[in-house]
């Protein structure tokens, strides 16, 4: 029987690579003395997964967001390696899937250094057959540019590509794409956020993706 699924695109921060506390203190760090001392992790959780320059300027009502930027991403460098980790069965899921001949790739709104700095880092690098980030296309999720161009890359169709993600924006990313999304509900957005987006499978564990990828599990 032909298997329905050949690739499967992950999304870095909140999906694959555990950055939420790192994300949240790096805009506090940033956003000290511009946003009112009320302002907090709820009101950055929703926006998480939207380009850098965008959420500092919903966050500040500013046009001009360079400095912010800078300061967010100086902290965020400064800390990053202490304060990042993979999600639980990553590690174990993804020589799995590329043992069983699937192809890889990452899809991010976060810029390349970043990127390959966290996948090097953690160790799963090299189990990446394609990444696409900001750096890479013109328009960044919830656009499909980005998930069609790793499609591409990888040589896949759309209906055989999943793509997973712990946000709206790569929920919509992937159905504007053609892709199969997929949430994870480990999210701090919450399940019920990716459902009403149209995942079509939300998992509750990363090796709940070998199933769903049509792969026997013990």
């Amino acid at each position: 029987m032909k298997r329905e699924i050949a690739a499967v695109l992950f999304d870095l921060d909140g999906t694959i690579v555990d950055t939420n506390e790192l994300i949240i203190q790096s805009f506090l760090h940033a956003l000290k003395g511009v946003v009112p001392e009320t302002f907090g992790r709820e009101h950055i959780i929703p926006s998480m997964g939207m380009p850098l320059t965008y959420q500092m300027q919903h966050f500040s009502g500013r046009e001009d967001v360079d400095d912010l930027v800078r300061a967010y991403r100086e902290y965020n460098i400064a800390r990053h390696d202490e304060m990042v980790e993979l999600f639980p069965g990553v590690a174990e899921v993804l020589p799995q899937l590329r043992a069983n001949g699937f192809k890889l790739g990452v899809v991010t709104t976060k810029m390349r250094p970043t990127t390959e700095r966290a996948l090097k880092l953690l160790g799963i690098y090299e189990h990446m057959d394609t990444i696409v980030t900001l750096d890479d296309v013109e328009h960044a999720k919830p656009h499909p540019e980005p998930v069609q161009k790793a499609i591409r890359a990888l040589g896949s169709e759309p209906a055989a590509t999943m793509m997973v993600g712990d946000s709206a924006v790569d929920i919509e990313s992937a159905l504007r794409a053609g892709a199969v999304p997929v949430g994870v509900a480990w999210s701090l957005k919450g399940e019920a956020v990716l459902r009403e987006a149209g995942a079509v499978h939300v998992i509750e564990d990363m090796r709940q993706l070998l199933a769903l990828c049509g792969l026997e599990t013990v």
